[in-house]
């Protein structure tokens, strides 16, 4: 099966969206960006590709019958038994890189007994890791070094004490062996590691015996289908660091542009708040780029200040939107410059304010200055489409509701969920253009 690739490098987190020849979209994928970008982009492609197995997956299996009303049940087992294989084969990995540095350094005689601890850590982790990817488990990420390093930082603790092993060093063989454990991706074969996850799910019961050959040979006869890279395009903050030649590089307005209009036809105007950037639109009606504004000197009012805010809150970045939906009297804050943010923050707490009021504040004042930008680009012209990672934070899509009804009346927003990956579509979609010799306007 030929399938188009597109990647977005964005500052903080890297998409890639797979295509089929007739632009349907056969998977999606997503990490967290690193200093190594081609590993990222690696990491998002085969995120891409795995996913792109599961919609084979579900395709053969609603074809070829036998699941019925458990289809969705039995998949979702499916994924949650791949991940796992994923999770502890990247444990494996982490440990080794952990005694590595253990036998490669000098701690005073004390190697024996740091290995001793870090490998009863291991072995907590490897036992507690079913518990992750069970049924209705809540994780606050998917990514592994966020997964894993707080589980490690739990059980260095407890065996800090127990052991008497100093919990600092404990703590920085982690740091330095999740750095390469982190730029080296999983190189296990992925068929295998679907047909053991396979097996781990048959094995519950999941679906009936029965029908547990015909799912198998389902699946295996899936396998087999080569979903082949035949063209990529790359776009995004970090595009300029891959290896890619010039045709095979977009930029993010024109990708943005394009995967909204794929998203949604009749879009006209698109506003995208990224990590790094804030991007105002506008687009005609075959989604090619007319007009368009972005803040490239400077972060402020994007994902990396709400990050910022979340540091010097304490709280996790999914936590500003649901508090901020809480206060019924925004405050009013003067900037949304990343530099002075901490300290009004501070002088604001220190005055009794609520959080959530200031945090109300912080995502109007965010939203204003990405009005201000869609304004220079030539207003809102119906239909407007909210795109990247903050289109996901409920008190920034609320407010931005108030002011476009507030200065441009009634207009129809799109909120895709998975409007993340909107740069990556458009790539994809370039991707596939190009190969089969099409250009729709410019594509520079």
């Amino acid at each position: 099966m030929k399938t188009f690739v597109g990647i977005d490098l964005g500052s903080t987190t890297t998409k890639s969206v797979l295509l089929d020849e007739n632009c349907g979209i056969i998977g999606r994928g997503i990490t967290n960006s690193r200093s190594n970008y081609s590993t990222a982009a690696r990491v998002a492609s085969q995120e891409a590709r795995i996913d792109g197995r599961f919609t084979l997956f579900r395709r053969a299996l609603t074809e070829k019958g036998g699941l019925g009303s458990q289809l969705e049940e039995f998949l979702a087992a499916l994924e949650r038994a791949f991940r796992l294989e994923q999770f502890v084969e990247q444990l494996d990995d982490l440990e080794q890189t952990c005694v590595g540095y253990i036998q490669g350094d000098r701690f005073s005689g004390r190697e024996g007994g740091i290995k001793e601890a870090v490998g009863e850590i291991f072995k907590r982790l490897r036992a507690e890791a079913p518990e992750l990817y069970a049924p209705g488990a809540k994780r606050k990420s998917d990514f592994f070094r966020d997964i894993a390093g707080s589980r490690y930082h739990v059980q260095a603790e407890e065996l800090a004490r127990a052991s008497g092993q100093p919990y600092e060093l404990l703590i920085n063989l982690y740091d330095k062996s999740i750095i390469e454990v982190e730029n080296r991706p999983p190189e296990g074969n992925l068929s295998d590691k679907f047909r053991r996850a396979l097996a781990r799910v048959l094995a519950t019961g999941t679906a009936a015996q029965s029908s547990a050959a015909a799912i198998q040979k389902i699946i295996e006869d899936t396998l087999g289908i080569e979903l082949e890279e035949t063209y990529l395009v790359g776009t995004g903050y970090g595009r300029v660091t891959l290896p890619f030649s010039k045709e095979h590089i977009r930029s993010e307005i024109l990708c943005h542009g394009l995967g909204a209009h794929m998203m949604y036809p009749k879009t006209r105007t698109v506003l995208d708040i990224g990590g790094q950037d804030t991007k105002g639109i506008q687009v005609d009606a075959n989604g090619i780029v007319e007009n368009f504004q972005m803040n490239d000197r400077c972060a402020a009012g994007c994902g990396r200040y709400l990050g910022y805010i979340a540091d010097e809150m304490n709280m996790g970045l999914h936590e500003l939107g649901p508090l901020a939906m809480k206060s019924d009297r925004p405050a009013r804050i003067n900037s949304t410059c990343t530099v002075f943010a901490g300290a009004e923050l501070r002088d604001r707490l220190s005055l009794g304010e609520k959080r959530e009021d200031i945090l109300a504040g912080l995502h109007r004042a965010i939203i204003l200055r990405a009005i201000s930008i869609i304004s220079r680009s030539g207003g809102v012209t119906d239909e407007f489409t909210f795109t990247g990672g903050v289109a996901k934070n409920e008190a920034a899509v609320r407010e931005l509701r108030k002011l476009i009804k507030e200065n441009y009346g009634e207009v129809t927003i799109n909120i895709n969920p998975e409007s993340i990956y909107t740069g990556a579509l458009g790539a994809a979609e370039f991707a596939r253009r190009a190969y089969n010799g099409e250009t729709h306007g410019s594509e520079a």
